[in-house]
């Protein structure tokens, strides 16, 4: 079959140009146009530092821009084309993304090395100049062949809105893509200065809108190919069973069951469809052996954390004498923070569509980890990584779940693919769908933590000294991402903690790192979304007992981190922090509270108010946030991610947890993990910082300050301190 049947409509649409402009920048000899065009579903392009592929310019008009991250909602395929069109002087209606397949060589991130994939904040902060450079050099190839064609100077050449022109002379870029593509790729480009820009900083309108809610966005539940089979797992209820026996009889009797299989992870059913191959899992019958089963709970493995708290562990930083400093304190303060498993929840649980021929295979997936993805599932099957292609599709939602440094789900989906075809003459083409209670049960979860804090203040309420120790599994340690881990320190348990940006003198940050068998990996904000809660409700607690407001107790030990600084006053201000209040109806109590917290290189300040109601039930009323994440590319998108990012954030606030009963995972669905509903989304407002800087991420950092800041404004409100997660004051 034509992969390109099962693309999204405007890609489609491009495709039928009978020729175009394929953009090639630094591609090796021996690298044709054809090989070029394929490599991203009809696309060749530029790089900075090696052969890429991120612009096509069709007959048709049309510009095509490959984009190397997937588009899970953040916004990527949006961005990343905004930065082709600035430079490109395209017309906006031009331009339709294309995801790119997994190939590092061609789309890696920039901030990875030879690695390709999305998270961290980076997509548009690691394209920032490479896609510019793609649409800048595009834009000098077409002057060049239009001032051939006038017999005129290339710098007497107008681009504007899609329109070449020189004086009453104009053609589209479509007119002039054939000759364009003789011309020779420039080395060097001259990219646009502010004061040129037409859509950098303003409002664009996003390239997926239209798509998705009119149904046409294609996913991978989407997918149909031919022959292709459904394929749904019956997992362990214990991680570490494994099967012992199962009797397939009576689910291989369900119409529409085609056949049923053993892998490790399991017992897979596959059928023609979902509902056949749900309904042949449910029939079957399996011996699980659960001698090797983790059987602990939840409370069992807090009440062990809670005493290696206790206990120094791996030094992540130090600075000064904690403990001289800490005895001599005029005032101490000591708290311990727990912290739950959190499951991810993503809209769209996890699936993935694999057809595996004899040398070869294909994948279809809302693809984030490409080149890890790539390399494990090729293991499993016995091929060199580039005989593994993967089709970027849409995700919905991900917050890191799509990103597994084990590819869970892509291998099971491989490896139920391997051993079906072996059955069946080596063709087989399977759609593993996870249904929402597999998704919340198997998830890799944000791991539970938790963090013992000690903090003294001297006699003229200064803060002087600061311990922090945290107790969590490691999510890098035994994953392809081993390397990272340092010195016993997984910079992902620590991050938000050891950079901590207050002035205190004596600083001591470690870490005890645990071992269990649930399965953990990064959660949206990864460390930041326990590390922030910790250090500003401590820092707040701070303030409080030197009888300092929050806000002038932390500016006064931020004079060596202005950026910080700067979100924090502009938070402040535009919550009208020095005024009071409107009070509360009878019986309630009404408070705000501040958190400051970076993260992924941005700097966030949020400021939040509260009501909690004689019951102890509390409402978030409104949440002033300031954002600082260098040049503000579309101020739209980064005031959606800062809500959207507050919002899951503050869901995990009031919800989020995630316990094991004798290690059985205790929540399968939205009735017992909730998710924020509509009606609890307070009024928010975001505030940009007006940068020069380098752009950075806005994907992650809105999540980390919110509960915090929720926290201390119940403290304002009610007194009382809040260690444990999700915030309960009932």
């Amino acid at each position: 079959m034509n992969d390109l049947a099962i693309v999204n409509v405007s890609r489609r649409t491009f495709l039928k140009a009978s020729a175009g402009l394929a953009l090639g920048f630094y591609l090796p000899l021996g690298y044709g146009r054809r090989n070029a065009m394929a490599a991203a579903g009809g696309t060749a392009g530029t790089a900075a530092f090696a052969p890429n592929a991120f612009v096509r310019i069709g007959t048709d008009n049309t510009v095509t821009v490959i984009v190397k991250h997937v588009e899970m909602g953040q916004g990527t395929y949006t961005g990343l084309p905004t930065l082709v069109a600035e430079e490109l002087d395209a017309a906006w209606d031009q331009i339709h993304p294309a995801g790119a397949p997994a190939d590092a060589k061609l789309y890696n991130n920039l901030f990875w090395g030879p690695m390709q994939g999305t998270g961290g904040s980076t997509a548009l902060a690691n394209s920032f100049e490479q896609m510019r450079k793609a649409g800048a050099a595009a834009r000098a190839m077409l002057v060049a062949a239009a001032a051939k064609r006038w017999n005129v100077a290339p710098a007497d050449v107008r681009v504007s809105a899609g329109i070449v022109s020189h004086g009453d002379r104009h053609a589209t870029f479509g007119e002039l893509a054939e000759a364009a593509a003789r011309e020779a790729v420039p080395t060097d480009v001259k990219l646009k200065q502010p004061k040129d820009y037409i859509y950098f900083g303003k409002f664009v309108p996003r390239t997926d809108n239209v798509a998705k809610t009119t149904g046409r966005a294609i996913y991978t539940q989407d997918i149909r190919l031919p022959g292709m089979l459904t394929a749904v797992m019956l997992h362990p209820p214990r991680f570490g069973a494994t099967v012992r026996g199962f009797d397939a009889q009576a689910a291989k009797a369900v119409a529409g069951v085609a056949d049923v299989v053993q892998i490790p992870n399991g017992v897979a059913v596959l059928a023609n469809d979902f509902w056949s191959a749900k309904k042949g899992r449910d029939a079957l019958h399996v011996d699980w052996d659960e001698s090797a089963a983790f059987t602990r709970s939840t409370d069992d493995i807090i009440r062990d954390y809670r005493k290696l708290a206790e206990k120094p562990g791996a030094v992540a930083r130090q600075d000064g004498s904690f403990e001289t400093a800490y005895k001599k304190a005029a005032t101490r303060i000591e708290a311990v923070y727990e912290f739950p498993f959190l499951a991810h929840a993503a809209m769209e649980p996890m699936n993935c569509v694999v057809r595996v021929a004899p040398g070869h295979c294909e994948v279809w997936n809302g693809e984030q980890f490409q080149t890890v993805d790539q390399a494990s599932i090729a293991r499993v099957l016995g091929l060199p990584p580039d005989k593994v292609a993967i089709h970027m599709l849409y995700a919905g939602g991900s917050f890191g779940r799509r990103a597994n440094p084990h590819s869970d789900y892509p291998v099971e989906a491989a490896i139920i693919a391997k051993a079906y075809a072996q059955r069946h003459g080596g063709h087989a083409t399977v759609k593993l769908v996870w249904a929402r209670e597999d998704d919340m049960r198997r998830d890799y979860y944000r791991p539970l933590y938790v963090h013992r804090l000690r903090a003294g203040l001297d006699a003229q309420g200064h803060a002087v000294a600061w311990e922090h120790r945290i107790v969590g599994q490691s999510i890098l340690a035994g994953s392809p991402l081993q390397a990272m881990v340092k010195h016993g320190i997984d910079p992902t348990s620590v991050e938000g903690a050891v950079d901590l940006p207050y002035a205190i003198p004596n600083l001591s940050v470690e870490l005890n790192t645990t071992q269990l068998p649930v399965p953990v990996q990064w959660w949206r904000s990864v460390g930041h979304t326990h590390t922030a809660y910790s250090t500003e409700t401590m820092i707040d607690e701070l303030a409080a007992t030197a009888k300092a407001d929050p806000v002038a107790f932390r500016r006064q030990l931020l004079a060596a981190h202005p950026r910080h600084a700067g979100v924090l006053k502009l938070a402040a201000d535009k919550a009208g922090w020095s005024t009071p209040l409107a009070p509360g109806r009878n019986g309630e109590k009404r408070g705000r509270g501040v958190a400051l917290h970076k993260s992924f290189n941005t700097y966030v300040a949020q400021v939040a108010e509260v009501t909690v109601g004689g019951d102890g039930r509390f409402k978030v009323d409104r949440v002033v946030c300031a954002v600082d994440c260098g040049f503000a590319v579309n101020p739209d998108m980064i005031r959606a991610q800062m809500e959207g990012g507050l919002g899951y954030g503050l869901a995990a606030a009031l919800y989020g947890k995630i316990t094991l009963r004798n290690g059985v995972i205790e929540q399968s669905n939205f009735d017992g993990y909730p998710v924020l509903r509509i009606n609890e989304m307070p009024a928010v407002e975001v505030y940009i910082v007006p940068s020069t800087e380098k752009p950075t991420g806005v994907g992650e950092p809105g999540t980390p300050p919110i509960t915090p800041a929720v926290a201390n404004a119940i403290a304002a409100a009610t007194g009382r301190r809040l260690r444990t997660l999700p915030l309960v004051l009932t």
